[in-house]
């Protein structure tokens, strides 16, 4: 999770979770990228995670219709009330649950943040925010390394395309999707009845509420809850430190612990051009925490895959994983070349490669765990056994049939793997967007693509309609990449392909899409979207053109896709029923980028064996950079170096702590039984390599800043008294 999230940064023709996207997501470090001091621990601490993963595969279920120690990412509508009674002594009743969540938003750029004062602030980490800040840099000012702080409301900066969520209602909907499915249809009838009726429901929702209505698939697709949320899309920058403090340590420490990160920004919402006045907002606690202490987690995790099963962790493990990492080894090369052309060069790339870097370390983790031979020998034991007592069940045997369903549709998603003409680059999916959007606004909105349906369309608008800078030097480069990957993936001699190309070389084709496009400007964006399909089909805009040609094939293979996954969808839905009648019900269902509850406690772990002390602080972080120095990443940033008198060292920086947290909960806030904030989620460590799959407290950690040690850093090193005087009022 630290630095950014995945979410959301790649669709290769499934869903890639963050991580999250605000930030997946960090998982392992590329040996080959590490300072060679590291390097010898580095191995030592993968090797570590495999046979953990070995171990807690040998443990667990595919389905955690249980949970076990402090495991469980829980709905706000279905909160352990018992589990938490029963182990922690601690019964949270409605008022607490619904402060909480009406506290807690949703970035959507891939992470959390919470309402930190009744005038609109809200507090996320510097990595969940740093598309922002990325948006928002100029060669003048360059926000990520250089931090910022606004002393007064009109220097507060507009996000030119950020949106954030607050959950405000949630509904049980299942039966009125289950029931539009007509009993004995296909899996593409199926798919357009369920398609059908959530647009319905989603589209009659926003119609009486106003809200942004969702219809979210729970249980692999046993359940469906309809999700409204208040959107707030005029957000502003009020402070960032530099990356030097939010990111201390560099890759070195990357999910590694003790850390001492300020990983830390806060922002503003407002209405109606003046900041937002709000009800709900979490207070602050003055206290540091103290080992042992209950913590709880509001966020929005982004895709675990625990219901899986052995069939489908193989198609991870020997198809998507290595596919996912060859692009993305082929996208980091590209970028830091790209960067190496200059300064200005390597400002402009800066976010992207360390979002692309931070998800190849990710995946990089996920497949060395999965690929030990003895990973799945007892998970296949277990998995058999559990389809022995189905078979002995008359009842329950014909949902044996859904782990058969499920390893065939792995073969139609190798077949659909490298199926692809998305071609990643801003301009181009800006342009294809265009074709989509004009195109669906002329059916019945039941028939739309989800994200084209009149509940999503004000969201799909200002993403289309954003005032970030494009710049046509790097998207040349991105483009040209993707045309050269996209006919080696089908080949040159493909008529597709020569159709793309259009008689030139990937280069020169791209170079002249990049000269000839009017995309750049959002004037122009905004008058081919109003004048609408007929002036779509008809503009001379390369990019439209070459989207338009690209249009039916896309739309092919995304059909091909969503068909799989309804399928899939089906057979899961059983997996959960067969699971529920042999080990009754209860736990919690998958990560699907909501906001969930989680809980721990404030708690070290022995490593290597050694006790790992579960909390830092100020001083702990002037000697790392002491005993680092003369590496880059371990120098902490000048403000720090100058204040260091001004601080009180003994301040509390850094915790871990129980929770079950992945990519997506990067941001989220942590609160004490009073629902006080006490800190802000921003990393794992290394030991929670395998949450996307599983779950074990005996090592896995997550990682937060204090909240104490937020106070003190912009008091004692930023001069932000005001500030720090406002947060929590």
């Amino acid at each position: 999770m630290q630095r950014r999230n995945s979410l959301g940064l790649l669709r290769l023709g499934f869903s890639i979770a963050a991580v999250d996207v605000a930030k997946i997501d960090k998982r392992v470090s590329s040996l080959s990228n590490a300072p060679q001091p590291h390097r010898k621990i580095l191995d030592m601490k993968i090797r570590s995670r495999i046979a953990l993963l070995m171990f807690l595969l040998t443990t667990s279920l595919s389905l955690p219709v249980a949970s076990y120690g402090d495991e469980g990412m829980y709905l706000f509508n279905d909160l352990p009330v018992e589990t938490l009674k029963q182990k922690h002594n601690f019964e949270p009743d409605s008022q607490w649950a619904d402060h909480l969540r009406l506290s807690s938003v949703r970035f959507n750029s891939g992470g959390s943040g919470s309402f930190i004062s009744s005038d609109g602030l809200v507090l996320t980490n510097h990595h969940v925010a740093s598309d922002t800040l990325h948006k928002l840099s100029t060669p003048e000012l360059n926000l990520i390394e250089d931090g910022y702080l606004a002393k007064t409301l009109d220097q507060e900066l507009k996000a030119p395309d950020l949106e954030l969520n607050q959950l405000v209602s949630i509904e049980d909907v299942t039966q009125r999707v289950n029931d539009a499915v007509k009993p004995g249809a296909s899996s593409d009838d199926a798919l357009k009845q369920r398609r059908g009726v959530i647009s319905t429901i989603e589209e009659e929702s926003f119609e009486k509420t106003g809200l942004r209505s969702d219809v979210v698939t729970l249980f692999g697709g046993a359940k469906y809850h309809l999700y409204r949320y208040k959107k707030y899309t005029d957000v502003r920058l009020v402070w960032a430190p530099e990356t030097k403090a939010a990111f201390f340590g560099g890759d070195a420490d990357n999910f590694e612990y003790p850390r001492y990160n300020l990983d830390a920004t806060i922002m503003r919402v407002y209405e109606d051009g003046k900041p937002a006045k709000l009800d709900n907002f979490l207070r602050w606690s003055s206290e540091p925490l103290q080992e042992g202490e209950l913590v709880f987690v509001s966020g929005n995790p982004g895709r675990t895959q625990r219901i899986f099963t052995v069939a489908a962790l193989k198609f991870l493990r020997d198809d998507r994983l290595p596919y996912v990492l060859d692009f993305l080894r082929r996208k980091e090369i590209l970028m830091q070349q790209f960067g190496l052309e200059g300064t200005e060069q390597a400002r402009r790339a800066r976010d992207e490669l360390f979002g692309i870097q931070n998800a190849r370390k990710a995946y990089t983790g996920m497949l060395a765990g999965l690929q030990d031979p003895q990973t799945f020998v007892t998970k296949q034991a277990r998995e058999e056994k559990l389809l022995s007592e189905l078979q002995d069940n008359q009842a329950n045997k014909e949902l044996a049939a859904a782990w058969t369903e499920i390893a065939e549709i792995q073969d139609d998603k190798r077949e659909m793997l490298k199926q692809t003409v998305s071609l990643r680059s801003t301009l181009f999916d800006t342009a294809m967007q265009i074709v989509l959007l004009t195109a669906e606004d002329l059916k019945p909105n039941d028939q739309r693509l989800h994200e084209f349906t009149d509940a999503s369309r004000d969201s799909k608008l200002q993403s289309l309609l954003s005032e970030a800078p494009i710049y046509e030097d790097l998207e040349q480069v991105k483009l040209t990449d993707e045309l050269s990957r996209l006919t080696v993936l089908r080949g040159a001699d493909d008529p597709l392909i020569q159709e793309i190309l259009d008689g030139k070389g990937p280069r020169e084709r791209a170079a002249a899409l990049i000269e000839g496009t009017k995309l750049v400007d959002v004037a122009f964006r905004k008058q081919l979207i109003e004048a609408g399909n007929e002036a779509v089909e008809e503009s001379n805009d390369p990019m439209i053109q070459l989207a338009r040609k690209l249009e039916a094939e896309y739309r092919r293979i995304r059909e091909r896709n969503e068909q799989i996954e309804e399928r899939e969808r089906q057979a899961y839905a059983q997996v959960t029923q067969a699971v529920t009648q042999i080990e009754g019900t209860g736990g919690y269902p998958d990560a699907t980028f909501t906001l969930r509850l989680a809980f721990g406690t404030v708690k070290g772990y022995i490593e290597d064996g050694k006790h790992i002390d579960p909390t830092t602080n100020f001083a702990g972080a002037y000697q790392h950079a002491e005993a680092h120095k003369g590496q880059d990443d371990f120098d902490l940033p000048e403000s720090w170096m100058n204040a260091k008198s001004e601080v009180d060292l003994q301040t509390q920086l850094n915790f871990v702590c129980t929770a079950d947290i992945i990519g997506g909960n990067s941001g989220s806030p942590v609160v004490n039984r009073d629902g006080e904030l006490v800190g802000l989620i921003f990393d794992g460590n290394i030991q929670s390599l395998t949450s996307d799959y599983l779950y074990s407290d005996e090592q896995a950690r997550a990682v937060s800043v204090s909240g104490v040690g937020i106070i003190e850093a912009l008091r004692s090193i930023y001069n932000a008294q005001s500030l720090a005087d406002s947060i929590g009022k």
